[in-house]
């Protein structure tokens, strides 16, 4: 009688062993997908390289470019579902995606601010350098940019983290389907700066951002003295839109899912913010990054090109134009952003002395918690 019964536990032994090699234990962890918005002159290159210089993280600086570029009749908004599928596509490193915009005979190089990417920049993209090292954007340019398109499918494939910066969203329910997406692990971080730093900002780079702006509110809208308030007017009003629908109108699958930051948190106290924002994308603060990020934050540069990223005294960046902006146009601008800026914690300023007295707190905290995850 001991036959059939020493049958069946060898049989279920071997059931067991064979199950144990399908364990969900030994598949890879999910892939982590973080996408920055924010908008342009926002610090948000600078954030973006906070999470690239990570040797865990395959980053793109703003892909969607391509999009904007390919289709610039098109207004902002008409653009918007075109470059959630291209983001898609690279969050699941398929850069085929690419082939709607770009010449099928294209090197690496041919990727909008490629070099602004460590990955693109180390194994298995470039051989010049170690994905552990901090890698300067001219190093790169000037050791990598000979390498095939396929180089950044190849690397994307290779990290547990893709992190992607756009400015192109104006509507964070546009980018529902790709939260709801169960091939995607998606996290969203909304960066935003004080709408009248980011003004004073724009002013210096104007000629850089024209194209943006007329796709942005039309060529005619983008013209002019009144041009770089409408502009500004619909950043502002983008911003509202996506907080509220990030924290306040927040569905469930948006839980824990949403952080808002603001430029000036991170300026203000670097590693502190820095690690709250790794926390929320499942990363760890290595002792080199804490190096990096406070001597990028303690320079003496001030950071007046776009998409530079170089060694700058930030808080003396981000009050600059409390010194150099003339009040009438603060004015002007407040009073098209008031709403955001209520809404995101700044202080408006009644006069030009409360302007320059450089002891008035303009940030407030009451109300909203910062790094709020929208848990």
């Amino acid at each position: 009688f001991w036959l059939p019964t020493v049958f069946s536990v060898v049989f279920i032994c071997f059931l067991s062993q064979l199950l144990s090699s399908y364990s969900p234990q030994e598949e890879k962890p999910a892939q982590v997908h973080i996408l920055i918005l924010s908008s342009w002159r926002s610090g948000s290159s600078f954030t973006g390289q906070l999470f690239s210089q990570h040797p865990d993280v395959f980053y793109l600086m703003e892909p969607a470019w391509h999009v904007w570029r390919a289709m610039y009749q098109n207004r902002a908004k008409a653009l918007q579902m075109a470059a959630r599928d291209l983001i898609r596509s690279v969050f699941l490193c398929d850069m085929s995606v690419f082939d709607a915009y770009m010449s099928t005979q294209r090197n690496k190089s041919d990727l909008f601010q490629w070099e602004a990417s460590r990955a693109l920049c180390s194994p298995p993209a470039c051989d010049h350098f170690q994905r552990n090292h901090i890698i300067s954007k001219t190093a790169c340019k000037t050791l990598c940019s000979r390498y095939p398109f396929s180089k950044v499918e190849e690397a994307c494939k290779t990290y547990s983290h893709t992190v992607l910066k756009e400015v192109r969203f104006f509507d964070l329910t546009v980018l529902y389907p790709l939260l709801t997406d169960p091939s995607l692990n998606l996290k969203i971080i909304h960066l935003v700066r004080d709408p009248r730093a980011v003004f004073h900002s724009r002013e210096k780079t104007v000629a850089a951002l024209m194209h943006d702006s007329n796709i942005v509110v039309g060529p005619q809208k983008s013209q002019g003295e009144r041009g770089p308030y409408n502009v500004m007017q619909e950043i502002c009003k983008s911003h509202i839109q996506i907080y509220t629908e990030g924290s306040q109108a927040l569905p469930s699958f948006l839980k824990g899912r949403y952080m808002l930051v603001r430029y000036e948190d991170i300026v203000n106290d670097p590693l502190a913010k820095a690690a709250e924002m790794y926390k929320f994308a499942e990363l760890h603060l290595i002792p080199k990054l804490q190096v990096w990020v406070y001597n990028i934050t303690h320079g003496k540069g001030l950071g007046t090109q776009a998409f530079d990223i170089g060694s700058r005294d930030a808080v003396n960046v981000s009050q600059a134009w409390r010194k150099n902006l003339p009040f009438q146009k603060i004015a002007k601008l407040q009073n098209v952003c008031k709403d955001a800026m209520d809404l995101l914690g700044y202080r408006l300023v009644m006069s030009e002395e409360e302007q320059k007295d450089m002891a008035l707190n303009l940030l407030f905290t009451q109300g909203l918690p910062p790094g709020d995850t929208g848990s």
